[in-house]
């Protein structure tokens, strides 16, 4: 397995590469953004470790350019000594997959990598697509039969969830996790996000895609198309 560390500490960043090579793992290295970047226009890596804190562009930038600009797939995880709950959903809202804060055990560091690696690279990168309504994640817009529909970001997550999992429906709690991982809002925020996204993904057209199934949970209902 081929991992890319970017850490700005050198010295953490030696003790994490030897730990990994002891383990089997090849693992390249950078200590800031451009040098990541380029790296990554190089090779192909199974996963990122990547910091958040570092001179010139931060982690979240760097990732936003990967997932952006240049439409990496590669699982991320972020290590940072930023634990609040608006670091992480920033981190997740960035194109991140997982986040551990520093300090950190190497032995939950390796635990972590090895289940990003089985996941395999995202499928979510670039345009999703399902009938006539169009999610582009690097530009975070969507189109609704060519017309461009305002959503924030919890709204462009939400239907990017349900996008990737149409026809089926999606529990709640999935999509609660999608957002905020463990940490929940005090408020029930998901049913006004849902409120505003049908509004604004429904409302103008003659027909209703976000479909409420009581007791289960959320889906796309598409009528007589396929999802793509």
């Amino acid at each position: 397995m081929r991992l890319l560390l970017v850490e700005d500490n050198q010295f953490l960043a030696g003790n994490i590469c030897d730990y990994l090579t002891l383990k089997g793992f090849t693992t390249d290295y950078a200590s800031n953004g451009k040098q990541c970047v380029a790296l990554v226009q190089e090779n192909n890596y199974d996963v990122i470790v990547l910091d958040v804190m570092m001179p010139g562009q931060d982690g979240f930038d760097v990732c936003k350019v990967l997932r952006g600009k240049l439409q990496k797939q590669t699982p991320i995880i972020f290590l940072t000594a930023k634990v609040e709950l608006v670091h992480k959903v920033q981190g997740f809202e960035s194109g991140g997959d997982d986040y551990l804060t520093k300090p950190f055990e190497l032995d939950e560091l390796l635990c972590r990598i090895k289940a990003l690696s089985s996941r395999g690279p995202r499928s979510d990168i670039g345009k999703l697509s399902c009938g006539d309504l169009t999610l582009d994640t690097s530009e975070q817009k969507v189109h609704r039969d060519g017309k461009e529909v305002k959503v924030n970001q919890a709204q462009f997550q939400i239907l990017k969830v349900l996008i990737r999992n149409a026809p089926g429906i999606v529990s709640r709690q999935d999509l609660e996790y999608e957002l905020w991982g463990d940490e929940l809002p005090d408020s029930d925020v998901l049913r006004t996000h849902i409120y505003r996204l049908r509004n604004l993904l429904d409302k103008p057209f003659d027909t209703a895609y976000l479909e409420t199934v009581h007791g289960k949970g959320f889906k796309l209902n598409i009528p007589n198309t396929e999802n793509v």
